[in-house]
This record gives structure tokens, sequence and C-alpha cells, in this order.
């Protein structure tokens, strides 16, 4: 056979093998396109990220909402003192799932949560075949990432020394954000206390007040396109609570990491982690309206309990001498007259608030421990958390720094049956800070104890991780009405900010429902509110936590109404749905909460003109209702009335008014 009639001749098999090349370059360059560019959408596909790895080795990734653009081309990575995560990676694997996952937690916004998310996992690797995994898990309105770092060698351990994870929105977006303070300044040097005032719709990138970046929730208003809410959640003690940076001018915020002043310069600003190792989770909200903005539960979705409930703890309301009577009221007598308002309007609990170890006593602390149990009222006690990292003098001090002070004082106060704690003061967000966080909460399991934190850092996750966390303040207060005038000014613009941003990641003890006209003991001579009695009793229900700390004092129970009255003693503090019905955050708000099968609307108004605004209510439709509102002399009314069966209204809310409807 001549070698021109053989099918495997020299020349035959150079053109194929000419023709496999060509063929392996166009798979290879179609898979590496694929595997390069990799998209991951939601269950109901409106929500997409694309993860791009670019030809310098570097990882971006992006998000559009309903073909709208959030945020464009924004960095992933970190670098470490043992590897370098931010350039030079080769991705080396993906994988794809699904999460569907069932879950109660009686502390939020919501009882009974279906959390539906597409879970993408992608590997990349260095040079020196170190490995990282990026995690994005994206349901209908949320996205979720964290970091996976993998064990190389011997190398058992690694600082983050920064985190390049960013997000880059479109130069027409406006904020909503609070700047973080500098480390060390305020009142007895015990910033940062996420206690500062935000900025409504401002220009993207404009300077922090401050200059080291703004404070974990932060508001994004992507102009027709939507809104975006960054935080992040599954913070414990083995990482440091981050931050975003300061903008760029063309719209990039970073993750950054604590200054190296907080907690008067004690432990590093970097968080250390073991290997193999992550990070939290970063979370990101998405819609073309706010209703879900106001209703994310991607806190909670994203982390699990970190332990076992030690007994069944029990949330509802409280009365609080300090916040009108104040440091005057830390006393034996006032304490029993607060101890009897509870006990009058039927609540769970009494704080006593700082001073109380000297202005007291332990010996009758027990007392009143005791007295408030015949009255069927549990006593919660307020603690200094430091010994060094501040100058505030209020006691009881050195109780709640270290193991074994801490677990003295709680084995004392679950013998006299103390049934809460509310601990004050902590100035940082280093992970030492968080590991203090945990501790106390973790003792105060063992122990029986529910958790306050004030003078804190915003609380991610943790009413799903730590069963006997209640909620923290990391927002400007209701304290402050008593100090400024200028806080009473801007109550109601405020309160029309929590629930859009601050209390939508968190339960937020803000400590609502001032009835006191002037605020101090006499209710006269102090500073003026300028609210309404039905805006307060609005903040009863618009404020998210499970233990509420009222600011009602006993002249009150005779100066309103019964209905006033009646209000406060039946309005609960835990919720089974949460429903946004209308607003725009620091101009007014309308949502509605449900606890078991009755509903609560409430509304307040921040403007200076009458709001009027149609609602739908349809879980009230035909229904017989209790309407409040205020009178033309802002006075409270209550009136019943039958809503029709489209359950459509118009709601007219007075200037620094509020409304609330219940069936």
């Amino acid at each position: 056979m001549s070698h021109d009639n053989c099918p495997y001749n020299l020349t035959n098999i150079r053109k194929m093998n000419k023709y496999f090349l060509y063929i392996s370059f166009f798979l290879l360059l179609s898979l590496s396109s694929y595997a390069e560019n990799i998209e991951v959408a939601s269950p109901d596909k409106n929500l997409k990220v694309k993860v791009n790895l670019n030809s310098s080795g570097t990882i971006n990734y992006n998000v559009s909402y309903k073909g709208n653009q959030i945020l464009e081309d924004s960095p992933l990575g970190m670098i470490t003192n043992v590897s370098d995560f931010s350039r030079n990676l080769i991705l080396i694997d993906k994988k794809e799932s699904t999460i569907n996952k069932t879950y109660s937690e009686n502390r939020i916004k919501r009882s009974n949560i279906n959390y539906q998310a597409n879970e993408l996992v992608c590997t990349y690797e260095t040079s020196d075949k170190e490995r990282i995994s990026i995690i994005f898990r994206v349901s209908n309105n949320d996205i979720a990432f964290k970091y996976i770092l993998a064990q190389n060698g011997e190398t058992a351990r690694c600082i983050i020394e920064k985190e390049l994870s960013g997000f880059k929105f479109p130069i027409f977006t406006t904020t909503f954000l609070t700047p973080q303070a500098t480390p060390m300044i305020g009142w007895m040097k015990t910033k940062p206390s996420y206690e500062e005032e935000y900025i409504p719709d401002e220009p993207i990138g404009t300077p922090s007040k401050y200059g080291v970046g703004y404070t974990f929730p932060g508001l994004f208003h992507v102009g027709d396109n939507g809104w975006v809410l960054i935080s992040e959640t599954g913070v414990s003690s083995l990482y440091c609570g981050s931050k975003l940076s300061e903008g760029t001018k063309d719209g990039l915020y970073t993750i950054a990491f604590p200054e190296k002043g907080e907690n008067n310069g004690i432990g590093s600003a970097k968080p250390s982690i073991s290997l193999p190792g992550e990070t939290p989770w970063r979370t990101i909200t998405v819609g073309d309206n706010l209703k879900p903005i106001v209703e994310t539960t991607i806190p909670f979705d994203a982390v699990e309990p970190l332990y076992k409930p030690s007994r069944e703890y029990k949330f509802g309301r409280s009365t609080w001498s300090w916040l009108e009577w104040q440091d005057g009221s830390i006393n034996y007598e006032d304490q029993k007259t607060f101890i009897d308002l509870s006990a009058t309007l039927g609540y769970e609990f009494v704080l006593v608030d700082n001073w109380w170890d000297t202005h007291i006593g332990r010996d009758k602390i027990e007392k009143l421990a005791k007295y408030a149990s015949s009255k069927n009222v549990g006593l919660c006690l307020w603690y200094n958390s430091n010994g060094y990292w501040s100058d505030a003098p209020q006691g009881p001090k050195n109780c709640m720094n270290t193991s074994i002070a801490r677990k003295k004082e709680m084995a004392w106060m679950k013998s006299i049956g103390i049934k809460g704690i509310k601990v004050d003061f902590f100035g940082g967000d280093k992970q030492e800070t968080m590991k203090l966080y945990e501790d106390i909460l973790s003792d105060a399991n063992d122990f029986g104890l529910v958790v306050i934190f004030h003078g804190c850092t915003l609380p991610r996750g943790w009413e799903r991780m730590y069963p006997n966390f209640v909620g923290s303040e990391a927002v400007l207060a209701s304290e402050n009405l008593i100090f400024t005038q200028h806080a009473n000014d801007t109550e109601a613009y405020n309160a029309c900010l929590h629930p859009f941003i601050r209390n939508s990641v968190a339960s937020m003890d803000f400590g609502p429902v001032l009835l006191n006209k002037e605020h101090n003991k006499e209710n006269k001579g102090g500073k003026i509110r300028k609210t309404t009695e039905t805006f307060q009793l609005a903040t009863a229900v618009l404020f998210q936590t499970p233990v509420q700390n009222f600011g009602i004092t006993p002249n009150n129970l005779t100066e309103y109404p019964a209905f006033v009255i009646d209000f406060m003693k039946n309005v609960p503090t835990t919720w089974d749905e949460t429903v946004f019905i209308d607003g725009y955050p620091g101009k007014y708000v309308v949502l509605a909460r449900r606890h078991a099968d009755k509903w609560y609307v409430v509304g307040v108004n921040a403007e200076k003109t009458v709001k009027k605004v149609e609602v739908n209510l349809p879980m009230l439709s035909g229904s017989k209702l209790s309407f409040y509102s205020d009178k033309s002399d802002r006075s409270p009314k209550m009136e019943k009335i039958e809503l029709n069966k489209n359950g459509k209204m118009t709601l007219n809310i007075q200037p620094d008014g509020g409304i609330i409807i219940t069936n």
C-alpha cells in the first residue's frame, strides 16, 4: 500500500494535529473564559453577582438587580502576613449548590424564616499553592460573602493585614451614613460608641466627619436603580468588627479594620485567625424599593447558634428610673417606686442603673430583688464593662472585664434571682473587645442571665448566635433627649432613619416612650419634648428589641387618658412578622408588626407639614380597629373604626406626630 493511500500518512497526521490544536485552543479559551467569569443569581433570577478573575490575577465582582447596575466592578481579596491573596491568583475550583433552611427566632423582626439562596464557592491559588476560597450566597434580595483560608504546610495561623473587599457604587448614588468616631474622644474617652448622627442623601464619596470611615450598616440610594444596605454579620471572638472606609470620589468603599487607638490602644487592630479559618460575612441587601431593606433577615440567615440556652429565656417590658430621674433615683425607695410601676403596668422587669453598688449597696439590692419577685417583676442590673479602657467612673466596675470576677458576680446575681444585666462603655471593635462581648454573653448564659450592651458596637448576627443576647444601644439613643434640646428637635428625623438602617440589621435598645413633656423628674424645667404622645407610643412598635426599657414614669399614669396607659400595658416586644408599608429615610415611615394574631400598624412623620399617606393593609381588611392619632392641639385621641374590605385607607400624620392602628 502506498503512503498516499494510507489514511495515517504524514500529511494527514499533520492536518489532524493542526485540527486538534485549534479545537484544544478554543476549548481551553472557552473553559478559561467560563471559569474566570462566573455568575450566580438569586432563586428568582433578579439579583445577580458576577465574579471575575482578571488577567493580572486579581478578583472583582459586580451586582445587578432586575437588569440595573447596583455595584460596579468591586475588588475582592486580602493580604495576610504569610500570603498575598490580592493578585496573581489562579482559579482552581468552583462549586455551586443551593441553601434551603428553616429556623425560628423570637428576638428578631420575624419569628419563622425560610432562607433560600444559591451558593457559589470559588477557590483560588497563589503561585506558592496557597489557597483562598470565596463563598457567595445570593437570595432574592440579599448577598452574603466571606473568605475561607486553607492551611499551607505547617503554618497554622495568620494576621489579616488588609481586606480588599469593596463596594463600588455608580457615581450618581447618594448615601445615608454615620461616621465612625476616632478613639478615646467624647465623654470620659468612651468613643467610639456608635452614637454619631446620620447625614441623609449625601453625595457619594463625601469625606466623613472624623476621617476614619463609616459605621455599619450603611444605606445607599442608587438613583432609579434601587437601594442598598451594606453591613456584616457573624462577628465573634474569632475576628474584629469592621467598618466602611472613607469613600473615593468615584464611589468605592472598602472594608476597614478598627483604629489602633481604640480601647486605650490595648490589643491589635488587625484580626488574627487560625488556619484553616474564615472571615465574618459581608452582607449586601438590594431592592428597587425600601421594602427589602426594612424586612431583611440576612444578618441571622447566614449564622448559626454558638451555644444552647441554659434555660428558657423570657423577654418583655421594663421600667427604668434613670432615664428621666437620672442618677439621683438610684436609691432604695425610688427603685421600689419603679418596681411598683412595673407591677402596675404588668411589666416583666425593672432596670436598676449605674452606681447601685455604692448608692444602694448589695444587701439592699438583695432586698429589692425579693421585693420585685413578690410583685412578679424581675430585677436587672447595670455594670461598667471596664477596668482600664475609658475614664467612665460609674460603678460597679471591674466586675465584667475578667473571667474570675465575672463568674463570681454572676453567681451572686443568680443566687438572688437577678434576671439580666446591662453592660456599658466598651469603646472599640478590636478582636480583643469582641472576645469580651462573647465572654460576657457565654458566662451570663451559664448563670441564666440575659444581656443588653450599651456604649457599644453594632450587634452582628448576635440574636441568632447567642441565645441570651437581647440587644444593644449602638445608636444616638433616648438618653440624649434628657441631655440636649437638639436631640429633641431632631427626634422625629432620627426615628424615621432607624427602621431603614440601624434597626434593620439588629435589635436596638433605644429606650423609647418618654411621655413627660419636659425631661426630668418634676416634668418641668427640663429639655422640651417636640413630638406628640401618639408619636411616643408608636416608637414602642417602631423600634424593635425583645426587651424594651421604656421611659414611662409614675406621674404619667394620671396625666394621660386611660387608653394611652392601656396601650402601654398591652404592647408586646416580640414579633412574628414585620411588613414595611411606606416611607423615606429621615422623612416618614409606616410599618406593621404582628404578635400572634394581633397587628400593630404605626407611622411617624418628621416633615414640617401633615403627611398624607395612602396605605394598603390587606391583613386588616374588613376589621374593626382601634385608631390612635393626634388632635389639632396635638393631644392624643383614640377612636374605633372599621376598615373597608379592600384594605385601603388614607393616613394624615401630623408633623412630629404619629398614628397607630391595632385590631
